[in-house]
């Protein structure tokens, strides 16, 4: 770029660059996650999905999510477990933080990862270019017996 060209403001629709790794995101985003990892293809069963938001960058296809869902390890049949997943796509790489924890777990624990989970959702849409704003969410009472979700690997 010359001289020239930095006479007057940049356009507010000029291209950024930024050069991103998986490991800057995890360090950034996701350092209280029970796990994390990369992929090619979500790790998320969508008939375990009980609430997803989504931000989306229109342009060129990349995105962020956040997924709340409940499954069964197949070798802890008899716990249920409560999984918060934020999925950070850019280009072919999706970028996967995990708050998870058993449905039996205390209510602060409940608290704690929705928490932390969002906090992360809120600053991982940035990167596509959108911002959040708190919801109010109304929650059913507990169950006496909780329903037996579908059985997967994770």
């Amino acid at each position: 770029m010359s001289l020239e060209d930095t006479a007057g403001d940049p356009d507010l629709d000029t291209p950024l660059s930024l050069t991103l790794s998986p490991a800057m995101l995890f360090h950034a985003l996701m350092g209280s996650a029970s796990a994390v990892h990369t992929g090619w293809q979500s790790c998320i069963d969508t008939a375990l999905v009980l609430s997803e938001s989504i931000a989306t960058d229109d342009r060129v296809g990349n995105y962020c999510r956040l997924v709340e869902q409940e499954f069964v390890e197949d070798a802890q049949p008899d716990t249920i477990w409560r999984d918060w997943t934020l999925e950070i796509r850019i280009d072919p790489v999706l970028v996967t933080g995990h708050w998870q924890f058993p449905v039996s777990a205390h209510p602060s624990e409940w608290e704690w990862n929705a928490r932390e989970a969002r906090r992360a959702f809120e600053q991982a849409c940035v990167l596509v270019g959108r911002r959040t704003r708190p919801g109010v969410v109304v929650e059913e009472p507990a169950p006496t017996a909780p329903p037996a979700p579908s059985v997967r690997r994770h």
